[in-house]
């Protein structure tokens, strides 16, 4: 089981840094505010789907980011085809499909997101012919903040790192379990993980639960090594980060019961035709989740020490952060002023958001919690300060 975690480790820790690093370009090259002004009409949902598929965006990053979209001018067509796409792909899950099942899986796999994106946008705009993109647009607020790209790189790529943390040691943890328990190709000796069958019990499965695109990948390659079919591995991969209670609520309420049926009716065929091509396309070998012997070069064992010390690191940053709050909250020192906050997507954000308000004029603390989504600021720093402070670091305040 250790010899099985630590192979799956190195093998994916230097994909994932990688993909983190070109996560962090893209967020500084790409201009703030631009994907909102070009979002509307068919040409508008390819836009979407193709801005959609590089990002390295879960469902738990993906749905603010998306609705914020439509509620920034995009169409519906765009948000639902960037809600498809988006959580089924991202840099570092294609690199890191690639590496544990190959480019042809990888490439593909990007092949089916676009295409399903598109149609689901296609079919959300169809059905929704009275929506005209404008829903509700608002100018943006929030000025283009780089004046240090550097360190904005390296807050983004380590932000992304932090989101995923959890789900990433679960799925090492899965996959290298299932590879222990598991011999290879004992699967394929049962009839009902076979062929469509098996398509439809992993659908079953997927739909229900949150599952990180980046870190379901080893668990995928766990699954094939095993006797899965590849399309199986596939479902999962697009079902899996794609559909899970939350997202679907969230589409519901803000895009309609319409939307959210073409958003999972999409997803639930596409996945479903895309395995069953895949499973007469595609021969994946996945040998090297048991072998060990070519994971052993330098730059393997240093990425997984630094993707291990970052981990770490945004885990005790974490704590930190949780004790300070709860003894500001039990002890609360000078004038105390609660903001609540929108767009923050993980506690990284909340992390960034409390460094900005801690280095504003006259605040002597601040403690921000993604949970609630507020901020507690002591000091003698004006609300209006305070505000400002939030829209500087790239959120929103709410009026109370």
């Amino acid at each position: 089981m250790l010899t099985a975690v630590i192979n799956i480790w190195l093998e994916l820790a230097p994909w994932l840094l990688i993909g983190a690093a070109a996560a962090g370009l893209l967020h500084i090259l790409v201009p703030q505010g631009w994907m909102q002004r070009h979002l509307s009409g068919p040409m508008g949902v390819l836009k979407a789907v193709i801005i959609g598929v590089p990002l390295p965006l879960c469902s738990c990053g993906v749905i603010p980011v998306g609705l914020g979209l439509r509620k920034s001018g995009a169409s519906q067509g765009a948000a639902v085809g960037f809600l498809i796409s988006t959580p089924q792909t991202g840099i570092d899950s294609v690199l890191i499909s690639a590496s544990f099942l190959g480019w042809p899986f990888a490439i593909l796999k990007v092949a089916v997101a676009l295409v399903t994106g598109f149609t689901g946008g296609l079919l959300t705009d169809l059905t929704s012919a009275h929506d005209n993109g404008s829903g509700g647009a608002e100018q943006d607020v929030v000025a283009n903040h780089r004046s240090e790209p550097w360190k904005e790189f390296l807050h983004h790529s380590g932000m992304l790192i932090q989101s995923i943390r959890g789900w990433l040691i679960i799925g090492v943890l899965v996959s290298a379990a299932i590879t222990w328990l598991i011999p290879e190709q004992s699967l394929a000796s049962i009839p009902a993980l076979t062929g469509l069958s098996a398509l439809l019990i992993t659908m079953v499965i997927s739909l229900p639960l949150y599952v990180c695109a980046t870190a379901s990948v080893p668990i995928a390659a766990a699954l094939v090594a095993g006797g899965l079919p590849t399309g199986a591995a596939l479902v999962f991969l697009m079902a899996g980060p794609a559909t899970n209670v939350a997202t679907l609520g969230a589409i519901f309420r803000t895009l309609g019961l319409r939307s959210m049926l073409v958003y999972l009716s999409t997803i639930v065929a596409g996945s479903l035709v895309a395995g069953l091509a895949f499973n007469q396309l595609l021969v994946v070998n996945v040998t090297h989740l048991h072998a060990h012997d070519h994971l052993t070069g330098w730059w393997r064992i240093l990425s997984a020490v630094v993707l291990a010390g970052l981990i770490a690191w945004s885990a005790y940053q974490d704590a930190t952060r949780w004790f300070r709050r709860r003894s500001m909250q039990s002890a609360p020192f000078g004038g105390a002023v609660t903001v609540k906050v929108t767009g923050m997507t993980c506690n990284g954000c909340a992390a960034k958001l409390e460094r900005s308000l801690e280095a504003t004029s006259n605040v002597q603390s601040a403690a921000v919690s993604f949970e609630r989504g507020e901020a507690i600021v002591h000091g003698t720093a004006s609300p209006e300060d305070i505000r400002h402070a939030v829209n500087n670091a790239g959120f929103q305040t709410v009026e109370q």
